[in-house]
């Protein structure tokens, strides 16, 4: 099982791929980094992905079964994935399952003239399955 580093590294060998970074979306803070980043600042980044998947997270409308039924364990993150797409590029969130109370997901920033966004979405889950935190 990969840990952040090796997670990192897989995602920046991803076609396209521009800037990687494991955030805690509870406190936007990067847990880790690797490659560009829009603007040139990984922290900023990371607190505007934190941002944009608490809004995504905290929605009842985004949530895969609704509050109260069976089905979800504990671990289990609210939202799979979050896409944003602009003239240039993709960011893509994936969330991941933590053993602990805060939650963490993935950002991975592509280029859009050479990423391949259907790729990287199942690389990035796959990922998020196999990546130890704690």
């Amino acid at each position: 099982m990969p840990g952040i580093d090796e997670c990192l590294l897989e995602a920046m060998r991803l076609p396209g791929a521009r800037g990687a970074a494991l955030v805690d979306w509870t406190s936007g803070l990067a847990l880790g980094v690797v490659g560009e980043f829009p603007g040139g600042d990984a922290e900023a980044a990371a607190a505007d992905v934190a941002e944009l998947a608490r809004l995504a997270a905290e929605q009842p409308a985004f949530a895969a079964v609704p509050a109260g039924d069976a089905g979800l364990g504990d671990t289990d993150p609210p939202v799979e994935d979050v896409i944003v797409s602009n003239r240039d590029g993709y960011h893509l969130l994936r969330f991941v399952p933590a053993p602990f109370d805060s939650g963490a997901v993935l950002h991975l920033w592509l280029g859009r003239a050479d990423g391949n966004l259907a790729l990287a979405r199942i690389r990035l889950g796959e990922m998020a399955g196999r990546l130890v935190l704690g």
